[in-house]
């Protein structure tokens, strides 16, 4: 069951961080980097250093994750931005220095939401059905997923990436030094140290943070994941793996209260619907999705107005 948590085709990855946890100056120092293109190893080569102020190796783990967050890609050995890299991190974007929440759910949602670039993200968010989880277990359902699918990852490799994302999502109080630098999704509160030596837990609630912008955004790529349905059920979008209900760690009430919103935000393309027991959201209409993007920046949008 849980191996069919990813497509036949998926190619598992558990490296390329370099063993960094992602920060939050990295990805507007990515973002200029590649504003119109850059040649794909602009961030291996020795003036990197000078650049962008860190180590080879961490100018290798900026790369990585500037593209797990969504906000750059490769296209043919270049690097660029992505449209919503660009709407969001130009200088006169929604939110360049990323002071906002909803930037990083945003990268939260590309993180966890998919297992191209953060394989164990997406596993420890979508696979994992208990909400206490201990490192070691985690570690060692990922070798379990790695021998059914045919992947090659050894367990210190698969140690070192649970490893970062522990550091990325969990506080931990007794840091110091430079490790102690803040990871940004660290911000969100999704993981915490559990009471026990070693354990750590899921938490779930309604996430007063999470704008219903990003929400919906967040709905509108699993919807397409889906292969093009005109309706989802509430229990999809709460339970399924890669949902947005299982991603953002949402209980079921918090997320039928946005789904009963979607309607507004929307302006009428989706349509909720509670016939007969049976709760789904509808799709009437087409929206884009950098408009689903803008209603998690209001005030942004009020000042340009």
């Amino acid at each position: 069951m849980k191996h069919g948590l990813l497509d036949s085709d998926a190619r598992g990855q558990f490296a390329g961080h370099e063993t960094f946890p992602l920060r939050l100056l990295w990805l507007k120092k990515a973002f200029d980097a590649v504003v119109g293109g850059a040649p794909s190893g602009t961030f291996q080569e020795q003036s990197a250093i000078a650049r962008f102020g860190v180590g080879r190796n961490m100018a290798v783990s900026m790369r990585y994750w500037a593209m797990a967050s969504g906000f750059v890609e490769e296209v043919e050995r270049v690097l660029k931005p992505t449209p919503l890299g660009a709407a969001i991190l130009s200088d006169e974007g929604f939110d360049p220095y990323i002071e906002r929440p909803a930037t990083v759910w945003l990268v939260h949602w590309a993180i966890a939401g998919s297992p191209q670039f953060t394989t164990t993200a997406y596993y420890a968010f979508n696979g994992l059905a208990a909400i206490e989880f201990d490192p070691a277990m985690l570690v060692e359902e990922l070798l379990d997923l790695v021998a059914a699918k045919g992947w090659r990852a050894t367990r210190g490799t698969l140690k070192r990436d649970v490893e970062v994302f522990l550091r990325g999502y969990a506080r931990r109080g007794d840091s110091q030094g430079e490790d102690a630098a803040e990871p940004l999704l660290a911000e969100l509160g999704l993981i915490r140290e559990a009471r026990f030596g070693g354990w750590h837990e899921f938490v779930r609630g309604p996430k007063p943070t999470l704008p219903d912008g990003v929400f919906a955004y967040a709905l509108n790529e699993f919807w397409r994941r889906q292969g093009g349905s005109t309706a989802l059920t509430a229990e999809q979008v709460c339970y399924a793996a890669g949902s947005p209900g299982r991603v953002f760690k949402l209980d079921e009430d918090s997320v039928i209260t946005r789904l009963m919103g979607l309607e507004t935000i929307t302006e009428g393309a989706w349509l909720w619907t509670d016939t007969a027991g049976l709760r789904q959201i509808q799709r009437i209409g087409e929206i884009d999705p950098l408009e689903l993007i803008a209603n998690a920046y209001p005030a942004r949008l009020a000042a340009a107005a």
